[in-house]
C-alpha cells in the first residue's frame, strides 16, 4: 500500500499544512470539503500544492515528521521547486 506525505494551503504563499495518509484523494477530499474539525478547517486549507508516495507507513510518517521541522521558508521553496504555479495538484490524481 502507498502512503503519502503531503502540504496544502489555502492561497499562494499562505497557511501551509503538513500531513500523511494512506489515501491522499479521500484525505484531500475531507479537507477540501472542512469535513474534520481542525486546524484546515478553521483556516480553509484546500488545496494541495505538494505530495510524496512512500511504500511504508515508517517512512511516510518519518518524512512527515522531519518537513514539520523545517523551516516555513524552506517548505516554500520545496513547493516553489515542484509547482512554482502553486496550483492545486487534486486533479492530478485522478
Amino acid at each position: 500500500m502507498t502512503h503519502y506525505v503531503y502540504i496544502m494551503t489555502n492561497k499562494p504563499h499562505g497557511v501551509l499544512y503538513v500531513g500523511v495518509t494512506n489515501n491522499l484523494v479521500r484525505r484531500v477530499w475531507e479537507h477540501k470539503e472542512g469535513i474534520v474539525d481542525g486546524f484546515t478547517k478553521r483556516y480553509k486549507v484546500t488545496t494541495l500544492v505538494f505530495y510524496e508516495l512512500f511504500e511504508t507507513p515508517r517512512e511516510a510518517i518519518q518524512r512527515e515528521k522531519s518537513l514539520k521541522c523545517y523551516s516555513r521558508e524552506w517548505k516554500v521553496n520545496l513547493i516553489q521547486e515542484k509547482n512554482g504555479d502553486w496550483k492545486d495538484l487534486y486533479e492530478e490524481l485522478f
